[in-house]
């Protein structure tokens, strides 16, 4: 299927777009991006509408460092499909990757509110993991509690303001958030190893040692095992 090569003015030009976006989309995911690229442009050059082949284009161009052709694809697939929440959400991505952090913002507060999201605190959550790297922990805070808003058990959500309480010294809430975490999402390594910090700067030595042996207990080999091994 690799070797099919469907040209402008076939029968069903649509059909023929949405066959080299697939393509397009697979060499993209298998870090083919040249290949990618090819496909991607022939898709959009047969269905200009197509938004997704845009948005995939747009990061290909990116993986190959063409930064101006990457934001001309975004624009071109916000144009195509301005009510996309996807399509917003990757072009808010692509902002904050480029620190323009304003505009990226504006794109993912206008894709929370699209009403066809379904997933509005995945991208509430990806905003405030963006404004966290401006760094903005005021504006960070308000969107990961949007997002709690949205779904008030969100783990990601819940994860992020725990560690940002606990990066702006508010350990008690950081614990608070943490302890809503656990409660309801799969303990990793990371996240134990957050307890452990959250308890030291409060000085419960017993919490922290019931995270720390937590961690050597069911986590020997981690990274965060050698470090508190390290420690003593």
């Amino acid at each position: 299927m690799d070797g099919v090569n469907v040209k402008k003015g076939a029968p069903d030009t649509v059909e023929a777009a949405e066959l080299n976006y697939q393509l397009g989309a697979r060499y993209f995911h298998n870090g083919k991006y040249e290949l990618a690229r090819d496909r991607l442009e022939l898709a959009v050059e047969l269905n200009p509408n197509l938004a997704l082949a845009y948005t995939t284009l747009g990061l290909t161009y990116e993986r190959l460092e063409n930064l101006r052709l990457a934001g001309e694809a975004y624009d071109r697939a916000l144009y195509v499909a301005p009510r996309d929440h996807g399509v917003q959400n990757t072009y808010a991505v692509f902002l904050c990757r480029q620190g323009r952090f304003d505009d990226a913002a504006t794109h993912f507060k206008k894709a929370a509110e699209l009403p066809d999201n379904d997933d509005a605190e995945v991208t509430l959550t990806n905003a405030g993991v963006c404004m966290m790297q401006r760094p903005d922990y005021a504006k960070a805070e308000a969107f990961f509690r949007k997002a709690l808003d949205v779904r008030s058990e969100y783990g990601e959500a819940l994860l992020q303001l725990s560690a940002l309480k606990h990066k702006t010294q508010d350990n008690l809430i950081a614990r608070a958030f943490l302890q809503r975490y656990l409660g309801s999402n799969k303990a990793t390594p990371d996240v134990l190893y957050l307890g452990v910090q959250i308890e030291e700067q409060l000085g419960d030595q017993r919490a922290r040692t019931e995270f720390s042996d937590r961690i050597l207990r069911d986590f020997p080999g981690s990274t965060e095992a050698k470090r508190i091994l390290d420690a003593g």
